[in-house]
C-alpha cells in the first residue's frame, strides 16, 4: 500500500524500505470483525464492545488444549494493510508529529500488533472474543494466555500521552 492510499498527514516522514526481508513467519488464522475500513476501527482495542472471532487454522487445533481456561488472551496480529515505510506520524487524534516506536500506530517497519482481549468461548478452532482494533480479516500471528501478574505494570507510563500535548 502506498503512503497517498493510507494517507499521509502534514509533517509525517516516509523512508525507502530494505530491499529484503530477515524473516519468515506463519499466518495461524484469520480474524473476524465488523470492521472493513480503517476509519470504522476504534483507536485501541480497549474501547471496543465489539465481540470479534478468531478463527484458527485446523492444522493448529491441538495447540488450543487448555485455552479455554483462560480469561483473556494476547492476540498478535499482522496489520497487512498498513504501510510500512513511515517513521514519523501524526496521530488524528493529537496532531503532533511522533516516532513510531512511540506510538501503537499500525503504520510501522512490522505491523505487528498486540491486543489482550476477553475469552468469551472457545467452538472448535473458532474463539470469541472481545478487546480488538483491527479490520475484517486480519491474519493472526500468535495466542498467549494473559498473566496478570506478570503482564500487568501498573506504574508504567508515556511521558507524551500523560502530557497531553
Amino acid at each position: 500500500m502506498d503512503e497517498r492510499e493510507f494517507g499521509i498527514r502534514p509533517g509525517e516522514t516516509a523512508i525507502e524500505l530494505p530491499a529484503g526481508f530477515d524473516a519468515g513467519l506463519y499466518f495461524i488464522g484469520r480474524i473476524r470483525t465488523p470492521w472493513s475500513r480503517r476509519e470504522e476501527c476504534p483507536k485501541n482495542g480497549a474501547e471496543s464492545q465489539a465481540i470479534c472471532t478468531i478463527q484458527l487454522e485446523a492444522r493448529y487445533a491441538a495447540g488450543l488444549a487448555d485455552l479455554e481456561t483462560c480469561t483473556h488472551l494476547v492476540v498478535l496480529y499482522w496489520m497487512d494493510r498498513a504501510p510500512r515505510n513511515l517513521v514519523l506520524q501524526t496521530p488524528r487524534h493529537y496532531g503532533v508529529a511522533r516516532g513510531v516506536f512511540a506510538l501503537r500506530s499500525p503504520a510501522r517497519p512490522n505491523p505487528i500488533a498486540l491486543s489482550v482481549v476477553e475469552l468469551l468461548g472457545l467452538d472448535g478452532t473458532r474463539l470469541a472474543v472481545k478487546g480488538l482494533d483491527c479490520l475484517d480479516g486480519t491474519p493472526l500471528l500468535d495466542l498467549k494466555p494473559y498473566f496478570a501478574s506478570t503482564d500487568a505494570k501498573p506504574d508504567a507510563e508515556v511521558g507524551w500521552h500523560k502530557r497531553r500535548d
